[in-house]
Formats: C-alpha cells, sequence, structure tokens
C-alpha cells in the first residue's frame, strides 16, 4: 500500500515538470508560506540557527528572512523536477553555469568541486553532470520508490559514480585517482565522532575536515561553487581553484572553510540551508540549542 501511495506520489510530482518556471514558483511561493505555518518544528530550527548566526537583527528581521528562506527553499524542492525529468536544452536555459573553465585542467591532477549548502545545490549539481563525469556521497534514503528517484536523476546524463558515506575514505581517493572530479558538501553535522569544532558565524560548529585530509593525501584542486537562486532560474558560480590550501593544520584548514561559507552566506543569506541542524552536536559540556 506505501509503495503504490509512493508511485502515485512520483507520478502526480512528475507533473509538474511540464509547468513553465514562472507557474512552478508561483506555486514554491504559495508552499514556502503554507509550510512556514504548518511546518513548526523546522521553523523552530531555523529560527534558532537565524538567532545564533545573526544576533544582531531584530526577531522580526529573524522571522521575514526565515520566511524568505521557506519560499527559496520550496521553490528549489518543486524546481528539482526539472532536474529529473526536462531535457537537457530546458536545464541549460535554467541554470547558467560561469566559470565552467576552472573544471578542466591539461594535467591528471585531482579536482574537488566544493558545493555548500544552498537551496540550489541539487540544481547546480545535475547541470554540471551535463559537462562531465563526477562522483558524490550519498545517503540511501528509507522509502526505495523515492530512493530509485533520487538515484536515477543523478545518473540521467553523464557517468557519475555515487558512493555510499559508509564506504569510507577509501573508495573517494580512488575515485579522484581514477579522474572523476568529486562533488565535496562540507557543511552539515554529522555528530561528534567524524568532527571537529570550529566556529560558524562565531559558535563552535561540528565540521566534518575530510576535505583538508583529501586534499593533503591526494593533491587535489579545491574548486568551490556556488548556486544562486535566481527570478529565471539559478546561476552556478564555478570559482577559481584556492590557493595555499591545505594549510598549516587540518583544524586551520576546516575553520578557513568555514570562514569561507559564511562569506557565501552574507550574499544571499535567504538560501542558506537553516532548515538543518546546523548545530545539534555541542562541544562536551555545553547544553544544547534546539527543542
Amino acid at each position: 500500500m506505501k509503495t503504490a501511495a509512493s508511485y502515485l506520489l512520483v507520478a502526480l510530482i512528475w507533473l509538474l515538470h511540464w509547468l513553465p518556471l514562472p507557474a512552478l514558483r508561483a506555486l514554491g511561493w504559495g508552499l514556502g508560506r503554507l509550510l512556514f505555518v504548518l511546518a513548526r518544528t523546522r521553523r523552530d530550527i531555523t529560527l534558532t540557527n537565524l538567532r545564533l548566526c545573526f544576533p544582531e537583527k531584530t526577531e522580526g528581521e529573524r522571522k521575514s528572512l526565515a520566511r524568505t528562506h521557506f519560499v527559496a527553499f520550496s521553490r528549489a524542492v518543486l524546481d528539482r523536477t526539472l532536474g529529473w525529468w526536462a531535457s537537457r536544452e530546458r536545464l541549460e536555459r535554467t541554470v547558467r553555469v560561469t566559470g565552467s573553465e576552472h573544471l578542466s585542467y591539461s594535467d591528471d591532477r585531482p579536482l574537488i568541486v566544493l558545493c555548500p549548502h544552498f537551496v540550489g545545490l541539487d540544481a547546480g549539481a545535475t547541470r554540471l553532470s551535463l559537462i562531465g563525469k563526477a562522483c558524490s556521497v550519498y545517503s540511501n534514503q528509507s522509502n526505495p520508490v523515492f530512493n530509485k528517484l533520487l538515484y536515477d536523476g543523478r545518473m540521467r546524463f553523464n557517468e557519475v559514480l555515487l558512493l555510499s558515506r559508509q564506504e569510507g575514505m577509501r573508495r573517494i581517493v580512488k575515485a579522484l585517482k581514477d579522474g572523476y572530479p568529486l562533488f565535496y558538501l562540507p557543511d552539515q553535522d554529522f555528530g561528534r565522532k567524524e568532527s571537529i569544532f570550529v566556529p560558524f558565524f562565531g559558535v563552535p560548529a561540528a565540521t566534518i575536515p575530510t576535505l583538508s585530509r583529501l586534499v593533503r593525501l591526494t593533491g587535489a584542486r579545491v574548486v568551490p561553487c556556488i548556486v544562486r537562486q535566481v527570478r529565471d532560474g539559478y546561476e552556478a558560480e564555478v570559482m577559481p581553484p584556492w590557493e595555499n590550501y591545505p594549510g598549516e593544520s587540518v583544524e586551520a584548514d576546516t575553520a578557513f572553510v568555514n570562514r569561507f561559507i559564511e562569506t557565501q552566506v552574507l550574499r544571499m543569506p535567504e538560501q542558506y540551508f537553516w532548515v538543518h541542524k546546523r548545530f545539534k552536536t555541542r562541544p562536551p559540556g555545553q547544553q544544547g540549542y534546539y527543542k
């Protein structure tokens, strides 16, 4: 019964990709405003994150920013139907890429594309998969129907190597050495075991230091990619490779990554992934922030 309901829901979602983008965005606006009222837990998480990261703002300003974030997030969720089913030509029109020359080099040095969690992340990843092969780390979904949908959506165009988080660093290193650019997502809380505490907007945040360790192991270039949701689609900005990275220590490198993400959040604060419990894991002796 649950499987049948899941297939029915996927069929309904499939219909959305036929809509023009303005209609999808209008639906996303309504969905976002509705979720801000109904999704109380996620709303509280978002407001807690904003209080921690923007203490200088008034509560009214933070609520306005949270409301705008829910709209941007909901629009991105509906836009994912384009990544799953729209034509190559439509995706190229909807998601524009600048700096794609930073994805290709004449040498065989491994490449890591650093992709922080902005709402346009999935749109950007799908668009970049049109350019060449890549690898990415994923987590299996509990619902097999939606797990297949997400998996197939990532495999539509060029060769994409999907690695389970449970497979560990060895598989990632091998993929990098085999010439697969790695799409690396640096900014979620995976618990104390895998993380070190470095500041994010002045708050100690459990942050995985894997980027620094991968670069030290493989000598990879790090190329940031920031995806911005705009009125008529998305803009994926591929930036030049970082110089002088890695630095003096894994801890310093990880703090550098968080400072970089902060600079990008300040460019479009409504589009960062505030619904995630970024500060869930606390240093020993510190009290939790979330209810």
